[in-house]
């Protein structure tokens, strides 16, 4: 399961606060009134000293910048499997924690912007790039992605081997530019997705897709994602670790297209 550390973090600010206050109207004053001023119990000294640092930590990831793991290969080769992320939480608008409620506007999702978001179908993080807008008609046909009947511009690279649950296969790396945004996409040679290959975006909902594009599960299969599941856009790599005792890495820290 995973954890939800926004709302360990509010129940310890709540928790904290809530002794400080039973301390300073109800406890306080009748340790002043003993004849030998009382000692102040642990467990309120160690409320004291968390309650700025939690509230602090709090207010930064809830509304400044959030770090997150990557923990799939979906959006290869922008982000590999350990990369460790930073996500604007301000940027598409302020929302509370836990709840998600906006409770300031800002800018409006953009074609080609990395986003953090919870899927319709499940709840947890995703990351994937944002490819269609509010009325958008979204089209995957022959590993050609088309936005509102025009074939989105590529340049190709070279050969890559992908991997895929099967073993690797042979792929191909090429730019795509989605908007203002030029970034790295593959894919697999042969082969195609069965199922839904057009798909028109409802109002108040965007469609992602992974830059490993025949190697992610993302709004082919569940669908658009609504505004309100927004968490934030990714910004930029600022650490990677391997999995198991392996050192940290720096080696790959960059700005996200």
């Amino acid at each position: 399961m995973d954890i939800d550390f926004s709302l360990v973090l509010v129940v310890l600010v709540a928790i904290c606060a809530f002794i400080w206050l039973l301390d300073r109207f109800l406890l306080a004053p009748g340790r002043k009134a003993a004849e030998n001023g009382g000692q102040e119990p642990v467990v309120v000294e160690y409320a004291k000293s968390f309650l700025p640092v939690l509230t602090i930590v709090l207010l930064l990831r809830s509304f400044l910048v959030e770090p997150f793991q990557i923990p799939s290969g979906s959006m290869i080769p922008t982000l590999e499997v350990g990369d460790f992320i930073l996500v604007n939480k301000y940027h598409y608008g302020l929302r509370l924690p836990v709840i998600g409620t906006k409770i300031m506007e800002n800018n409006e999702p953009e074609r080609g912007e990395v986003m953090v978001f919870i899927p319709p179908h499940e709840n947890q993080y995703f990351i994937k790039r944002v490819i269609g807008l509010p009325g958008d008609t979204i089209e995957y046909v022959d590993k050609v992605l088309r936005i509102n009947g025009d074939p989105v511009a590529i340049d190709v690279v070279g050969d890559v081997a992908v991997e895929t649950s099967s073993g690797m296969r042979e792929g191909t790396l090429f730019n795509e530019t989605i908007g203002d945004v030029t970034h790295r996409s593959q894919i697999i040679n042969r082969g195609s997705r069965a199922g839904r290959t057009s798909w028109v975006v409802p109002a108040g909902h965007y469609f992602m897709m992974g830059d490993n594009r025949d190697n992610s599960a993302d709004s082919r299969v569940w669908g658009p994602v609504p505004e309100s599941n927004i968490v934030g856009k990714a910004f930029a790599v600022w650490m990677h670790k391997e999995p198991g005792l392996n050192l940290p890495s720096f080696s790959r820290n960059q700005f996200i297209q």
